[in-house]
């Protein structure tokens, strides 16, 4: 292996601002600290909470690299002091603490994961963040198990379409929210029962009519604000309400609480960054013990939507703001 550069290309962000405010830059190559190993990045994933940072809502945690980008596929070329699984040469998919928008990116060994079988590694950059945030949402959190039902909502998005095919891989009914015909009908293609299109109807309605009036054991929900009290609506007794953005808005008001008490309902949620290692690395052991070996049969697969070459970021998240895309968007950035 040829000798590491000094320093490497990311992408820079400045004071943050809209898509144009991104550009490339030259910064020292980040050196991997213990039990961390450096990534040759050859595809990165786009993802929401990379626009909600470089708007300037999302700050990265204190010690994280302040780059954008939440994972990384590509191949390990360096490792820090402890290191124990990696060698040089491994081709790893990671969930990164940031730093995903450059050659090379160091992230602590515990979340990475090899490359399911068959696998390129813009497929394998399109995994980590959403099957790290559904997993511990969804069957975390949200406690989903065989037999019961969740209505996902952004069907469409990275996070649904992983939520859909992972809740039908594992028993589950699914019902899902879109906002058009096409993006309904691709969530029925990737297993939803339904799909409701919530620009036409009250996706509260065509839930309960299709279970009986009974309602759904989990919701997943990226909205916020606007969609509270309906979630709440929707659910069925003992059902959960999980979190995971608030696309939508933050703040609920005039929202009637008495469904939570009558119906012992469960409202909770969690964002991934501020996560310890630790805490990655165990929803990795888990992800690679019962997920991986569905990837690797070809029993579900990520959505690509687009692929972006590393300099055209802006465009990618020009295209994650549009809403227009069905998947994930990928960024190249070596061959």
């Amino acid at each position: 292996m040829p000798p590491l550069p000094d320093s490497m290309t990311c992408i820079a962000h400045g004071a943050g601002g809209p898509p144009e405010v991104m550009g490339p830059a030259r910064v020292p190559l980040p050196v991997p600290a213990a039990e961390e190993v450096l990534i040759r990045v050859l595809h990165a994933g786009v993802n929401r909470p990379d626009v909600a940072q470089r708007e300037g809502r999302y700050p990265p945690p204190p010690g994280a690299s302040p780059i954008l980008g939440l994972e990384a596929a590509g191949e390990v070329v360096a490792l820090g002091p402890g290191v124990r699984r990696w060698r040089i040469g491994d081709r790893v998919t990671a969930l990164t603490n940031g730093g995903a928008y450059a050659e090379y990116v160091a992230v602590p060994e515990g979340q990475c994961l090899p490359w399911p079988e068959g696998y390129d590694s813009a497929r394998a950059a399109a995994l980590p963040e959403t099957f790290f945030t559904v997993w511990a949402n969804l069957f975390g959190h949200g406690r989903f198990r065989a037999g019961e039902s969740v209505l996902v909502h952004g069907g469409t998005s990275g996070i649904g379409t992983t939520a859909i095919q992972l809740a039908r891989a594992f028993g589950g009914r699914v019902f899902a929210t879109a906002g058009t015909a096409a993006k309904c009908a691709e969530c029925l293609r990737l297993g939803a029962e339904a799909a409701i299109n919530y620009r036409e109807e009250d996706f509260v309605e065509a839930v309960r009519a299709a279970t009986g009036r009974r309602g759904v054991d989990v919701v997943l929900d990226m909205v916020g604000a606007p969609y509270f009290a309906r979630n709440l609506r929707v659910l069925a007794q003992d059902g959960r309400l999980v979190l995971i953005a608030f696309l939508g808005g933050e703040v609920a008001e005039s929202v009637d609480l008495r469904p939570i008490m009558v119906k012992r309902l469960t409202v909770t949620g969690s964002t991934m960054r501020p996560r310890s290692s630790a805490e990655k690395a165990a929803i990795a052991a888990a992800l690679e013990e019962k997920v991986w070996p569905l990837l690797s049969a070809g029993r579900i697969a990520p959505v690509m939507a687009a692929e972006f070459p590393l300099e055209r970021a802006a465009d990618a998240h020009r295209l994650m703001e549009s809403s227009a895309h069905v998947g994930k968007i990928v960024l190249k950035v070596a061959a």
